[in-house]
């Protein structure tokens, strides 16, 4: 490496001041990490507004925009709730408790099932309807799972490290989740690389974890590529982990070179450290035929809009294949709901690097696709060839590919789903499933094998995946089963707030339909529209209010925050 073109001595110095150190990390008792906490919980409100606003002017739009409700729910809401998360768990273990409790644990189906959401009185009364499990590996017992939650704290407190975190460029919490993750999780101090496409974000993750870096435990650093190569290949660096594409993994581990695919073949690669990784994929959208009125036209459609316009559908977890039935009576119907509210939403750009000239690329090769509302949002409504790029590489932009798949009822068409997301799809980070209530009474079994069967880290049944990102409580990652040499979605689990061990996937489920309709579909609730639907009014608004909520909860914030919430 040219030692002219790249500055090594500021990278060396952070490195040099985490080991140093490290030991006092390890050595920091549980009171006190909690402490760090509850302090760090201020500096999140103090910086909320900013963090935020800093998104939007980078993406295009003004911080009053209704697009930038994502801004806050991906910014400072997901940091203040994955805190409250871990303060939730490390109390329970200060107060002498297990950090899981003993009647959320219980077998199901053949698995151990760990029930982890809603986790508090605030969870049931904020999300009043959403809940989610996480499915143990195959084997693995009860008394098991309960003994090896949490083990940073419980006796097995691991040897001190520094950990790298290259961070991520497309959601603001990301870096910093792994952050917390890494320092609490794993007992590693930090040094986190910011990526070039977000490091405007910098100054406010220093502003939030100030007190860590005054005592030597967390490091930023800037750079591209070079900077991040040094970085992965540092003596004093013990572990890795890495949000992005396979890509970036495969360049870490086996190289660019002539030899790197060499390398791959025999196992042999140029890092040994323990490295895990958050990559991307084609998410699919199954959604099962059923009694749909048209209200749940609407709404489904503004969820699964949703699902791919956040953040102009630069996420991993984007929804990119939406698997319909050929022969439902509905696709048709759901498909111009989707056009319609497509065509209303406010104009942006899809500003992540690259994102024109694929956009650009599928364009080309569909040129029968809906164009709506600007040249950015496509609809390709049947997609045919299974080695079409819509279906074997991820896009990372606004653009959303139907593959129609046959069977007359749910149990036929759940049967073709599944295998078709399975084995076709690429990655494994995450899968949504929309099915009427109604539709999962009369054919529970299907769709019970379905949830078992899909191969992904989170599935959300009639809820975005995403939103197992958010939650803390929630463990996220790809689902189990992919090697170094075929990294696929990644491997390991972050945002992992009961610090469970032997994870398989983690389910989510959320209402049908929101409040009042909800209460006639069979999933009674009392959630409105959620607030980080693209449609949703007061979405910002809720979502600014939310935040400070779960940052400082007092019942005399409820009602402003409920009002917006109606409105939206």
């Amino acid at each position: 490496m040219n030692s002219t073109t790249l500055d090594t001595s500021s990278l060396d110095r952070a490195l040099s001041d985490l080991r140093r150190n490290a030991p006092s990390w390890t050595a920091t008792p549980l009171a006190e990490r909690i402490a760090l906490l509850e302090r760090l919980m201020p500096r999140i409100l103090d910086s909320a507004a900013g963090m935020a606003a800093a998104g939007a002017r980078a993406k295009g739009y003004g911080p009053d925009s209704p697009w930038a409700a994502e801004d806050w729910v991906g910014g400072p809401w997901a940091l203040a709730q994955n805190t409250s998360a871990l303060l939730h768990v490390l109390r329970r273990i200060a107060a002498g408790k297990g950090p899981v409790d003993a009647a959320a644990v219980h077998s199901r189906g053949g698995h151990t099932v760990v029930d982890v959401f809603p986790a508090t009185g605030w969870d049931r009364l904020l999300l009043s309807g959403y809940s989610a499990e996480v499915r143990m590996r195959e084997g693995s017992t009860p008394e098991q799972v309960l003994a090896g939650a949490a083990g940073e704290y419980r006796g097995r407190a691991g040897d001190p490290g520094v950990a790298l975190v290259l961070g991520a460029g497309n959601v603001a919490a990301i870096t910093a989740l792994d952050i917390l993750h890494k320092l609490y999780a794993e007992g590693q101090v930090v040094v986190a690389k910011m990526n070039p496409v977000n490091a405007y974000l910098r100054p406010h993750f220093e502003e939030v974890f100030a007190e860590f870096t005054e005592r030597g435990w967390l490091r930023f650093v800037d750079g591209g590529a070079a900077e991040g190569a040094y970085l992965t290949t540092h003596e004093d660096v013990d572990s890795i982990h890495v949000t992005g594409s396979d890509r970036t993994h495969d360049a870490i581990l086996w190289g660019t070179d002539a030899q790197a695919e060499q390398r791959r073949r025999a196992d042999t690669p140029l890092v040994t450290k323990p490295f895990t990784s958050e990559l991307g994929g084609v998410s699919p959208c199954i959604v099962v035929p059923g009694p749909w009125s048209d209200a749940d036209f609407r709404f489904q459609a503004e969820h699964i809009v949703t699902s791919k316009m956040n953040n102009s559908g630069h996420n991993c977890i984007a929804s990119q294949v939406l698997l319909l039935p050929r022969d439902w009576n509905g696709t048709d119907r759901l498909l111009d709901a989707i056009r319609v509210v497509l065509r209303r939403l406010p104009p942006r750009t899809d500003y992540y690097p690259g994102a024109d000239k694929r956009l650009a690329a599928v364009r080309a090769a569909h040129p029968e696709a809906d164009i709506l509302g600007d040249d950015s949002r496509i609809l390709v409504p049947d997609v045919t060839d299974h080695d079409d790029p819509l279906v074997t590489d991820e896009v990372f932009a606004s653009a959303l590919a139907v593959v129609r798949l046959p069977g007359t009822t749910p149990e036929e068409f759940l049967s073709q789903a599944v295998d078709y997301a399975n084995d076709r799809l690429p990655g494994t980070l995450g899968a949504t499933l929309v099915v009427h209530p109604r539709t999962e009474k009369a054919a529970g079994a299907a769709v019970r094998d379905a949830v078992a069967a899909l191969r992904y880290g989170t599935l959300g049944v009639n809820c975005w995946s995403a939103v197992g990102f958010l939650l803390g409580y929630t463990p996220w990652g790809a689902h189990p089963g992919h090697t170094r040499q075929a990294i696929g979605s990644g491997i390991g689990f972050v945002h992992n707030a009961f610090m469970l061990d032997g994870i398989e996937k983690t389910v989510l489920r959320a209402p049908f339909a929101p409040a009042p309709r909800s209460l006639f579909t069979g999933s009674p609730s009392l959630s409105p529209r959620p607030p980080y639907f693209v449609t949703n009014r007061t979405g910002r608004t809720t979502l600014e209010r939310l935040t400070r909520f779960t940052a400082a909860p007092r019942a005399s914030g409820l009602p402003a925050l409920f009002l917006s919430a109606l409105r939206g």
